[in-house]
């Protein structure tokens, strides 16, 4: 799967660099919802990967944020987030990724998540290891709860939504050292594999949030599966991803009623 690794890895190259460029420019913005926002350079960013993905494997099925879908001829298809992170990029705070996934028969075997800013590329295939510019990463091997950093996020309903998290925002608070919300899954999944990160969760999130970083962490041999911790599956939107030694303890607290 060589092939499609390094095509994914050029097509995140090619569309980090503009971005960065673009960060301190005003923005075109619309809203999906009452706080979800595009940007020109979301739109942008989603053609271009396209056209470089669909340069080396015309055959593959196409699934993006931003409305590119094309169905494939067969069972290969790539998952993509252009701008992991846009209300990050439009307000210029210095944090967002782009994310590409190969799903083959329903099952996620790549994934690349690139944060341009810091040239940080995470990469994984299936049975083949994580890693961080080229170097193996693996989860912590934090093995207490209270001893644990983690991070978490909000869904954009959730000013009307009353699953929107903040309930278990409150209840872990007082139960870790600390808690983080950077608004970009695709790294926070990241960061859980490269072991700054102990832990993560997360609800009403889509396939493209999901797809190549909850890769990256079972790769890094950490544990993944729902918030109810069943099996899990990107299209299922939501996800708990944790080192093997505050797993268990996570998903009983997240479960508490």
């Amino acid at each position: 799967m060589a092939s499609e690794l390094n095509t994914g890895i050029k097509a995140v190259h090619i569309v980090g660099e503009q971005l960065i460029n673009a960060i301190g420019n005003s923005h075109q913005i619309r809203f999906k919802g009452t706080v979800n926002m595009v940007s020109e350079m979301d739109i942008w960013s989603e053609k271009k990967i396209k056209e470089v993905l669909r340069v080396e494997f015309p055959e593959y099925g196409f699934l993006g944020e931003e409305g590119e879908i094309i169905t494939g001829e067969d069972s290969c298809q790539w998952i993509v987030d252009p701008i992991d992170g846009t209300t990050n990029y439009v307000h210029g705070y210095p944090l967002f990724a782009i994310s590409i996934a190969l799903e083959k028969d329903y099952e996620i075997v790549m994934g690349v998540v690139y944060n341009p800013l810091l040239d940080e590329l995470f990469h994984a295939e299936k049975g083949k290891g994580a890693f961080l510019n080229g170097k193996p990463i693996n989860v912590s091997d934090t093995n207490e709860l209270r001893k644990s950093l983690l991070a978490s996020g909000f869904p954009y309903d959730a000013w009307t939504n009353p699953k929107n998290n903040s309930s278990e925002w409150q209840r872990l608070l007082r139960k870790t050292i600390s808690l983080r919300s950077d608004g970009v899954a695709s790294l926070d999944l990241c960061h859980v594999a490269a072991g700054r990160l102990d832990g993560y969760w997360e609800l009403n999130l889509e396939p493209w949030d999901m797809a190549a970083g909850s890769l990256i962490v079972k790769e890094a041999g950490g544990m993944v599966s729902s918030i109810s911790g069943d099996p899990f599956s990107i299209y299922q939107r939501n996800i708990l991803a944790a080192n093997n030694g505050i797993y268990r303890a996570l998903l009983v607290e997240l479960n508490e009623t």
